[in-house]
């Protein structure tokens, strides 16, 4: 059966007529032969029994003579029917078997002698007559090169202590019956064309009527401006194909949020490095026409720092761009703790630049270089450790020079976690919902900060490919009073 799951070439409209009309006439050609043997029966039947009927007068027109021998003295209706007509010849024998025989019964017609009494000479003879007396026998013979249909019929006469056998033959040619059945079958040949070529032509407008819809759903598709992302109608084609326009829609809808992404990408690109760009040209510009060498390295110097700042932001909206691509991350097992090791000594010398304290607790609560336990979870490394890397870094941008920020990993039940704490100067409660954000930097009180905003989202959307989430909640005491910020990135633990 592995033909019929494959994808049939050609048109759908191709193989609905491939395979209804084949089958349709199959059907009618069966059905005109079933009709054809029937009406053969049929008409066997009703001119066997025409040919009965004088046979059984004949039988029954043997009588004795007062010497004991045998006449016929058939009614003049049996003569009748016993008359040849054009295209329809006649022929009857009744003889007397000569020597009586015990029984004819199933005796081989050939194999007895008998006298002729009335009718013609030569007649054929039935393979073996009835097993009954009375009993008619019906085959096919050929008498003067002529077909013939005979019947044959046996009795045994008795009168007066005597006994006779009588044998009766009456035959017909089968010219009749052959023009009667021949006309039969072309007025049923004819009927059955003409309701083949309706069927045929009925099959092929249902065909048609039926993939209306689909060819108007084609025309709809095709006449649709370029950037027409809106999903199909699905009540305007049969119930048998709404599943594939679902599925198209599904498909569109995931087309409009990639161009979605795309766009937003396009726009937050083109907004973001517009400035840097504009002021790099500005300085470079100003370099050129200053002839103080001091002043003129002062102003590279700013140029560098700015190519800086414009490459971590490069960098940044790339690493967004990836997250959001698809919904789904690679799955593979992942151990936070040595992940979160691995992020604390990549940023570990920026910190020190900043005067920060930047360390790691593993799963166990001890500050140390090597995991005591592993905290497992299913995802993809390297877009989790771009989660943590990301909280790490705006951490240490926006916590403040001289604080402490603690890097630690965990599992509670079925969740695992990684929280980035620090004791800096926090964020206020009402902004921790918005700084999700692209290119929020907490509100316009945080914009000496630096940054571009960006860190917590790429953040973000990493956690949410990869099942997870981040939560912003109070980190350590700050020693200038109230509380840091401690971001935990929450993800789905996994057992072995």
């Amino acid at each position: 059966m592995a033909w019929f799951t494959q994808k049939p070439p050609g048109s759908i409209r191709f193989w609905l007529l491939a395979l209804l009309i084949p089958g349709t006439v199959g059907l009618m050609l069966f059905d005109s032969w079933n009709d054809y043997y029937a009406l053969k029966t049929v008409t066997s039947e009703v001119y066997d029994s025409a040919l009965l009927e004088p046979a059984k007068v004949l039988e029954t027109s043997v009588e004795f003579n007062a010497d004991g021998t045998l006449r016929i003295d058939p009614p003049f209706y049996a003569q009748v029917m016993l008359e040849s007509r054009a295209g329809n010849r006649k022929y009857f024998r009744v003889e007397e078997v000569m020597p009586t025989a015990s029984s004819l019964s199933g005796m081989q017609g050939n194999a007895v002698e008998g006298e002729t009494l009335l009718g013609m000479q030569g007649l054929p003879r039935p393979k073996a007559f009835a097993d009954t007396e009375g009993m008619p026998v019906f085959y096919t013979g050929m008498y003067r090169n002529d077909e013939v249909r005979m019947v044959a019929l046996w009795r045994d006469l008795h009168y007066d202590g005597l006994r006779r056998q009588v044998i009766v033959l009456v035959g017909e040619s089968v010219d009749v019956r052959m023009r009667t059945l021949q006309e039969a079958w072309r007025q049923g040949l004819f009927r059955d064309a003409r309701m083949l070529v309706l069927v045929v032509l009925l099959v092929w407008f249902s065909v048609a009527w039926a993939l209306r819809p689909l060819n108007e759903l084609r025309r709809k598709i095709k006449a649709r401006d370029i950037d027409n992302l809106m999903p199909l109608d699905a009540n305007l084609v049969p119930h048998e194909v709404v599943p594939m326009v679902r599925a198209v829609n599904h498909h569109i809808g995931l087309y409009r949020k990639v161009l979605g992404k795309q766009a937003q990408f396009l726009a937050d690109a083109s907004h973001q490095l517009r400035t840097p760009l504009a002021i790099m040209r500005t300085q470079a510009q100003y370099a050129k026409r200053e002839p103080d060498i001091a002043r003129m390295r002062e102003t590279l110097d700013a140029i560098v720092q700015q190519l800086g700042q414009a490459s971590r932001l490069t960098e940044q909206l790339l690493s967004l761009a990836h997250a959001s691509g698809s919904d789904v991350a690679p799955q593979g097992r992942v151990d936070l703790n040595t992940l979160a090791r691995d992020v604390v000594l990549q940023y570990l010398m920026l910190a020190r630049e900043k005067h920060q304290d930047l360390g790691w607790v593993d799963s166990t609560g001890n500050e140390a270089d090597t995991s005591a336990g592993r905290v497992l979870v299913l995802g993809s490394d390297a877009e989790i450790h771009e989660a943590v890397a990301n909280l790490v870094h705006n951490a240490i941008n926006h916590a403040g020079e001289g604080c402490a920020i603690t890097v630690s990993a965990g599992a509670d039940g079925e969740q695992a976690w990684v929280s980035v704490c620090d004791n800096g100067i926090g964020l206020d409660p009402s902004l921790r919902e918005t700084v999700f954000g692209r290119f929020d930097r907490g509100g316009l009180g945080h914009k000496s900060r630096g940054g571009s905003g960006l860190g917590l989202a790429i953040a973000l959307a990493y956690a949410e490919r990869n099942r997870g989430t981040i939560v912003l909640k109070d980190g350590d005491p700050s020693p200038g009073g109230g509380v840091g910020l401690c971001a935990e990135l929450q993800l789905q633990r996994y057992t072995e």
